[in-house]
């Protein structure tokens, strides 16, 4: 445990570092809210007067409508009934926003923060820039390789839309013909046990039913602008292009209000400060990436209990 120690340590230096020199601003918000996030299948634990975070997503936004331009944050967040081998109630996320951008940009800035994380030792860091050019260095204080180096630092990334990727591995189209229940099945007993372990990748544009706060695709609405990174075969990042229309995102909130209530849920009320500030957001995109799974990848761990001193 104090290897993993030591390495966490080193990873937050190294997180912080990659964004200092891009350019971005380390925010802290807050952790007790009054009302969380609407997402149909993510539940906030109570606390006090208010509800614990699910993430830092919603006060980001409302920085970005003040006029916020890069932002960044690495807090703890909680979600309840979370637990198993890649599960914890409590989990440490890095959440990043980038103004005036759209999921296409957030892709190219995980692409360069994971090849300077895998590129890095405790004695020789790259650079933001040399990780962008592909100059690389020697692995994280891990010596435990679960990906090829290269493959991580390259920005030839394993790319699928989640269309092609379970016509591939589930034999179905379910942008064309959605099933809520069959996607969940079929994505975590066929399209993620298929998926390449030994490079990253990218599972992108997201049938619309599934996207809450995400900007659908000009043209196809069917499509939402989101995508997931996988590394080592575990679902390690979600980003979006930001939804900023107010009356659709009051419209999805309410109908997955609406679900939220059939399935025996409790239904938040909706955050109108949050709507109202989707009036002056600029066009963004946002990247949540789980640290608790990111250490586990770079020190060989199979699960999080050999990454998490105290378990919930």
């Amino acid at each position: 445990m104090i290897d993993e120690l030591e390495i966490r340590d080193a990873l937050m230096q190294s997180i912080r570092a990659f964004f200092h020199a891009e350019g971005f601003v380390e925010v802290e918000t807050a952790l007790l809210l009054e009302t969380p996030c609407m997402e149909l299948h993510i539940d906030a634990i109570p606390s006090g007067d208010g509800f614990l975070r699910t993430s830092p997503e919603l006060c980001h936004k409302k920085l970005l409508a003040r006029g916020a331009e890069k932002i960044f944050e690495i807090g703890k967040c909680f979600r309840q009934g979370e637990w198993g081998p890649l599960h914890n109630s409590e989990y440490t996320l890095l959440e990043w926003y980038r103004a005036h951008s759209d999921y296409n940009d957030a892709l190219a800035d995980t692409q360069a923060l994971i090849a300077s994380l895998f590129a890095e030792s405790p004695r020789s860091r790259a650079s933001a820039a040399d990780c962008r050019a592909g100059a690389v260095t020697p692995p994280l204080p891990s010596q435990r390789e679960v990906l090829k180096c290269n493959e991580v630092a390259s920005k030839d990334w394993k790319v699928w839309t989640v269309a092609e990727a379970f016509e591939e591995f589930a034999g179905w189209n379910p942008v064309e013909n959605f099933d809520a229940d069959r996607f969940d099945l079929d994505l975590v007993e066929k399209v993620e046990p298929a998926l390449p372990k030994d490079c990253p990748v990218v599972l992108k544009d997201y049938p619309a039913e599934l996207c809450a706060l995400a900007r659908l695709k000009p043209g196809n609405p069917k499509i939402a602008e989101r995508w997931e990174l996988y590394l080592g075969g575990v679902e390690i990042a979600n980003a979006y292009s930001e939804l900023t229309d107010p009356v659709e995102q009051r419209a999805r909130f309410e109908t997955w209000g609406e679900q939220r209530k059939t399935l025996g849920k409790p239904v938040y009320s909706i955050d109108e400060e949050f709507i109202q500030c989707l009036e002056t957001m600029p066009p963004a995109s946002g990247v949540a990436l789980g640290v608790d799974r990111l250490l586990m990848i770079l020190t060989g761990a199979k699960t999080l209990d050999a990454v998490l001193p105290f378990r919930n």
